[in-house]
């Protein structure tokens, strides 16, 4: 029976038509050398009848051959989602070379080749078609984006959210775009925890001299000499800065969510002094300087030919490369150095910094943290380094969705005590809020924040935080008034 009529009597059975062998580097033909147990005659050629009818191949590529020869380059056929096919231009018999049941080895493309094809591009005209330049705006209103009365971003003609995609299959540049607003959210903030909030704007360190790399916080008028209460604010790791929770919630949500300054604003409200952490602003960023390299060359003692030759080799080398940097990043950015913060070089030696400065010195009988994320662990690091300290200042600490580990970080068995008595995490969960979460940690209490989005869980949680710091400072408060009940009992009347 031929393939073709093996092939109709499958389809008509509901069964697949018969598969065809494809790659071989020439056309089969039965012989005393064929493979033992293949039955040759039955064997197709791979493109059989070429000119009359279109034929189908294996299943899943169809190809059409023209009416004079069979070197069909596959150009046009269709293939199907997740097979693995390159032409094969050139070829004479028409092979799939690629295909996954090739065994043929892949063809290198070589650096003549390739630089041949770079060549005839215009980089200029790529770069200008496929890139536009990466200036933008430095203000909201360069972007055509406000805040609304409901602190949401929205442009200011057509009143939509904020589009990440402004331009189409340019990710970079649209990130590159998203970047720049994301400063600008930053100094935003800024103005906003000054001007709404009334913080004032505190430089670290606090001995910096005029030209060293500094920091800054932002501290409530009476953060330092307020008797009572005192609540310190440290957000995650990443991009935020000083007031945020989450840039992405900020440019895609509102203000509250992803702000500080709600729980900044209900503080002061409720007569707490406040100090807000910046624990990602850790150095500064200034341009490399550029360094001339003398050729080694100059100096050498060899022979003026070789010299010549080893330098026309070390040029052509430099050519190559730069063509094919400029070719993959078409607008290449300034180099850039980084100029650490002394004694706030990370988060962690940023929250040390601030309690040995700030928190330690303050009035405040009730210290209370609220640390998201990244926070936690810095927080927990603050324990470590200073745990008695920490252990008569601090009254309670909310973390939200920490990533906070005790056994990695080595956090000893007193502390791990002490963090079950006077913390409590609020996890991103399902849950409804409160809802206790069970840990694997032996720390403190997990809670449900009330949402499954690790960024939201601060802004959700946000009630239950302050209740909780109401009743531990409450339970703190009678607590103190029944030791001085049963050490006033404890005295002789002639020392009352």
């Amino acid at each position: 029976m031929s393939l073709a009529s093996a092939d109709r009597a499958n389809e008509e059975r509901g069964e697949p038509a018969a598969r065809t062998t494809l790659i071989s580097p020439r056309p089969l033909s039965p012989g005393p050398s064929s493979t033992a147990g293949t039955n040759s005659a039955t064997t197709p050629r791979l493109f059989p009848d070429c000119g009359r009818r279109r034929r189908r191949v294996r299943n899943d590529v169809s190809v059409s051959c023209g009416p004079r020869k069979c070197n069909s380059n596959l150009v046009g056929a269709r293939i199907p989602r997740g097979k693995v096919l390159t032409t094969a231009r050139g070829s004479s018999t028409g092979e799939l070379e690629g295909h996954a049941s090739s065994r043929l080895p892949p063809q290198p493309c070589s650096w003549g080749q390739s630089s041949d094809l770079l060549s005839r591009i215009d980089l200029d005209e790529l770069m200008k078609k496929d890139e536009p330049p990466l200036d933008f705006p430095d203000t909201l209103e360069g972007f055509e984006y406000a805040f609304n009365e409901k602190g949401q971003l929205r442009h200011i003609k057509t009143g939509e959210p904020f589009v990440f995609n402004y331009r189409e299959d340019l990710h970079r540049w649209n990130q590159k775009r998203y970047e720049a607003l994301g400063e600008i959210i930053t100094k935003y903030v800024y103005d906003l925890l000054e001007k709404d909030c009334n913080l004032k704007k505190i430089f670290i360190p606090v001995d910096a001299t005029e030209s060293e790399p500094k920091s800054f916080i932002f501290m409530s008028e009476d953060a330092l000499t307020n008797p009572q209460k005192l609540m310190v604010l440290i957000h995650g790791s990443g991009v935020v800065r000083a007031g945020q929770w989450a840039r992405k919630l900020i440019i895609n949500e509102d203000l509250d969510s992803g702000t500080q300054i709600p729980f900044i604003k209900r503080a002061m409200d409720e007569g707490y002094g406040v100090i807000v952490l910046n624990p990602n602003e850790n150095c500064i960023e200034v341009e490399k300087p550029k360094t001339h390299v003398q050729s080694s060359s100059d100096s050498s003692d060899e022979p003026v030919e070789k010299r010549e030759r080893k330098d026309k080799v070390s040029k052509e080398t430099k050519k190559r490369r730069d063509f094919y940097e400029k070719y993959r990043n078409p607008q290449r950015e300034k180099e850039m150095m980084q100029l650490y913060i002394r004694e706030n070089g990370s988060p962690e030696e940023h929250t040390v910094y601030v309690w040995d400065h700030f928190i330690a010195k303050s009035a405040a009988e009730n210290v209370f943290f609220v640390a998201h994320s990244y926070g936690g662990l810095a927080f927990v690091e603050l324990m470590i380094q200073r745990e008695a300290d920490v252990k008569s200042k601090v009254t309670a600490v909310a973390l939200t969705d920490s990533v906070h580990n005790v056994w990695h970080q080595e956090a000893g068995k007193t502390i791990r005590e002490w963090m079950r008595e006077n913390c409590c995490n609020w996890v991103s969960s399902s849950e409804p809020l409160d809802t206790s979460v069970e840990s694997m940690l032996p720390d403190c209490p997990r809670v449900s924040a009330g949402t499954d989005r690790h960024e939201l869980t601060s802004w959700k949680s946000l009630p239950s935080i302050f209740r909780f710091f109401t009743e531990a400072s409450e339970a703190k408060t009678s607590s103190l008034r029944l030791a001085g009940t049963r050490r006033s009992h404890r005295l002789k009347p002639e020392e009352l």
